[in-house]
């Protein structure tokens, strides 16, 4: 059927509903009955209320809606028609001077009464109908479905989910008791999050939506956890501002993920921290195309930054970000200058160069060899990127001016049995040195554990293993790991750096430690597949103990010593640690940077434990792949340079 009947149908459809509403209302009155000497009121009000009325659905806009989405703006144009056409009624009751007589009075509630439930019902039948013509067939096929959470979010999810062929919502569970035996858009609540796994085996369904956007982590992780285990495919709709915007779509649903379950409560940041440092000025960030310092680009091109200077190593990732960035700018309408400088920490002039040119205010220094074995097998370049590097990087900003100077830090650095942690230590004493030798730039550490989905972390590893059938390999089944996401991290980092005074290890709040056994387990889940044990011979992926990699421990901590204090964040604490002077730092600084030129891999370890008395290396060289084998018979008198 074309545009054109369909609009002229619903004009048709409206214009009878006059016929209904005032032949109607006088029928009503006189109990179906009406006199004779009412009849002409009843004609002629008739003929003139029919084009009035029709003038009054055209200026409310009546005809924009479509009739198969007729939702509350709909009705609100129809009230609107219905008062404009009810209007018309009084001028033609007050335009016959004896229209006591004529009009009954009655009429005034009778006809607009009688014109929305003819106008609105007509409306909302059709689109009962029509979906159910089209989707109530669909639904009937659906995959069941329990949804966690009878809240608004819930309700908006289950209004999507009744137009999709795809699913057939079966009942909703939400801990609210006193939504319990009560029903939403025909939907029962069944019960709290504790009877999920009952209200799957009855219902028959395996699939879960959880739309809790506004519950804690913990809730949202509980109830994950009890549909994976009752076997059950668990989903997830986006973040709060799409749900509760309405912006919800079935497309939109995503699978629950393990960074679903290991997020926490989020807390909001402070405004006035983010944009301290970065708001009107010209920030450089080193490691830029990193897990960590790609993140903190994205947030910082938010914060209304003059320019960005992005100093990366890697070319290809460098293109990456400013490729991003340039989209995401453009895409927030922020008027940013991307600067990409391919660079390394080791050029000193270069990276005072570039500092001084662009007139740099803020640098956060995230640019580091972070992976615990590789820097194992290659402890020189480990120190010299991640210490000698930073230390750098930091005399190139007092030289440049700089404001702020914020280092990336890491938990390996408490009490190392690593290089790679007793390198990030060394970085923190070669900034707090800098500080405590005054100047113009503010020093200060950010340290924080292992992030999400980082390059090289645990969480992609295992996402690997489980698609390519397993094995998952688990250094320790006791080793615990701190976690949080990449996001927060960045904006923590950001904050903390705006607190800074000089010289302060800040330290972020991680949470609760994480066994990397169950981490592993709840991967397993997740994918619908089963934990391969003595208990379950027959399941789809086993879980193999492989050992401690080289420096690795079976947990890491965030505080050297008990001197710490909290801050104006609720998730950021400062903490006070041992310090080294400048004078005796420098000195042995210039000999480890000799001895890592001259690759003396045993007086570099032996000048690192010297800097960082906490480091307790677990191996003593014998994991150094070049220097061990320059140890070979034969190959002494090679040169490395």
């Amino acid at each position: 059927m074309s545009k054109a009947v369909l609009s002229l149908l619903v004009f048709l459809f409206d214009l009878s509903a006059v016929l209904f509403a005032w032949v109607g209302g006088f029928l009503l009155r006189f109990n179906l009955d009406v006199p004779d000497s009412f009849m002409p009121a009843l004609w002629w009000g008739l003929a003139l209320l029919l084009p009035l009325h029709a003038l009054a659905c055209r200026v409310a806009g009546l005809y924009r809606g479509i009739w198969l989405f007729a939702s509350l703006p709909d009705l609100k144009r129809v009230l609107r028609a219905v008062a404009l056409s009810t209007a018309a009624v009084i001028g033609f009751f007050v335009l016959f001077r004896d229209g006591q007589q004529l009009v009954p009075r009655s009429l005034l509630l009778l006809y607009p009464m009688l014109l929305v439930l003819y106008m609105g019902g007509g409306r909302a039948a059709y689109r009962m109908w029509k979906e159910h013509r089209l989707y109530g067939g669909l639904v009937a096929q659906g995959k069941p479905v329990v949804i966690v959470g009878a809240g608004r979010g819930g309700a908006m999810l289950v209004r999507e989910l009744e137009r999709s062929a795809d699913w057939r919502v079966v009942g909703l569970v939400d801990d609210d008791r006193s939504k319990w035996g009560r029903e939403l858009s025909g939907h029962p609540v069944l019960g709290g999050l504790d009877s999920l796994p009952e209200v799957l085996d009855s219902e028959k369904a395996s699939h879960v939506i959880l739309a809790m956007p506004s519950a804690a982590a913990d809730a949202s992780r509980r109830a994950a956890d009890l549909a994976v285990g009752a076997g059950a495919h668990v989903f997830t709709v986006p973040g709060l501002e799409d749900v509760m915007s309405g912006r919800v779509a079935i497309s939109a649903l995503r699978p629950v993920e393990i960074e679903d379950l290991l997020g926490r409560a989020s807390v909001m940041p402070d405004t006035m921290l983010l944009g301290r440092c970065i708001a009107g000025k010209v920030v450089l960030v080193t490691g830029a195309g990193g897990s960590i310092g790609s993140e903190l680009c994205r947030q910082i091109v938010r914060l209304g930054p003059v320019r960005l200077v992005m100093f990366e190593i890697s070319e290809f990732a460098l293109y990456s970000i400013e490729q991003e960035l340039l989209g995401l700018c453009a895409q927030a309408r922020v008027a940013v200058e991307l600067v990409p400088v391919l660079g390394t920490v080791m050029h000193q002039s270069r990276a005072e160069a570039v500092m001084r040119s662009f007139g740099v205010n803020t640098v956060y220094h995230s640019a580091a060899y972070k992976h615990v074995p590789l820097v194992e097998h290659n402890p020189v370049e480990g120190i010299r990127n991640n210490a000698v590097g930073t230390r750098r990087m930091a005399e190139a900003a007092l030289a440049a001016g700089v404001d702020t100077f914020v280092l990336i830090s890491t938990d390996k650095a408490v009490r190392p049995t690593n290089v790679m942690g007793a390198s990030k230590r060394l970085a923190e004493l070669i900034l707090q040195a800098l500080a405590n030798q005054g100047g113009k730039t503010r020093f200060c550490m950010v340290r924080f554990g292992n992030v999400l989905g980082s390059s090289g972390s645990v969480v992609p590893l295992f996402r690997q293993q489980i698609a390519a059938g397993g094995p998952i390999t688990l250094t320790h089944p006791e080793i615990t790991r701190f976690f949080m996401t990449i996001p927060e991290a960045a904006q923590l980092v950001i904050q903390a750096g705006a607190m800074g005074q000089g010289g302060e290890v800040f330290v972020l709040d991680m949470g609760q430690p994480v066994k990397i056994v169950d981490l592993a387990r709840r991967m397993i889940h997740l994918s619908g597949l089963e934990v391969r044990d003595d208990e379950h011979p027959d399941g789809d992926i086993a879980i193999d103990i492989v050992g401690l990699r080289p420096g690795e421990k079976l947990y890491e901590e965030l505080l050297i010593g008990e001197n710490i204090e909290g801050t104006s964040h609720p998730l950021i604490m400062r903490a006070y640690e041992n310090e080294v002077p400048w004078e005796i730092m420098s000195g042995r600084l210039a000999q480890l940077d000799a001895a890592c030129m001259a690759f003396d891999f045993p007086k570099v370890l032996a000048l690192l434990g010297l800097l960082v008395q906490e480091y307790t290396p677990a191996t003593h060289g014998e994991d150094a792949l070049l220097w061990r084998a320059l140890a070979e018979p034969g190959r002494g008198d090679v040169l490395v340079h």
